[in-house]
C-alpha cells in the first residue's frame, strides 16, 4: 500500500472513530465526520470502503443521505449549529474586518445549502 493510501485510510479510521464519538455526544456531528471518514476510504482502499460500507454505522447514519440527499429536521439543526458555534469561535478571535466578513458569508452559503439543496424528511 503506497503512503499516500495509507494516508486517505489512517485519516478514515481517525473521522471514523470521532463519528463514532458524535453517536455518543450530542455536541459533536456524526454526519459530516462519517462523510469524511467515507471520502478518506474511498481514496485510500477499494477494501476499506467495501468494509465501512458494510458497517451498520454507514448503514445507520450515512446510507440514507447518500442515496436520498436528505436529512432529518434534527439532523439539519444538530450541523449547523455545531458549525455555527466553531465559527463563532474564529469569529470572536479574528481581529481583520475581512476574515469576519468571509466567516459571515460562510455561514450564509452554509444555511442557503443546507435550506435548498438537502431535503428534510
Amino acid at each position: 500500500m503506497k503512503i499516500k493510501n495509507m494516508l486517505y485510510v489512517s485519516l478514515g479510521f481517525l473521522f471514523l472513530g470521532l463519528g463514532i464519538v458524535g453517536i455518543i455526544l450530542p455536541l459533536i456531528p456524526t454526519t459530516p465526520l462519517l462523510l469524511l471518514a467515507s471520502y478518506f476510504f474511498v481514496k485510500g482502499s477499494k477494501k476499506f470502503e467495501r468494509w465501512f460500507k458494510g458497517t451498520s454505522i454507514y448503514k445507520n447514519h450515512l446510507e440514507e443521505f447518500i442515496k436520498e440527499k436528505s436529512m432529518t429536521r434534527k439532523k439539519k439543526i444538530t450541523i449547523n449549529l455545531f458549525a455555527d458555534a466553531m465559527i463563532a469561535v474564529a469569529f470572536i478571535m479574528a481581529d481583520s474586518t475581512i476574515v469576519r466578513v468571509v466567516l459571515l458569508l460562510i455561514i450564509v452559503y452554509k444555511y442557503y445549502y443546507f435550506i435548498t439543496k438537502i431535503k428534510t424528511i
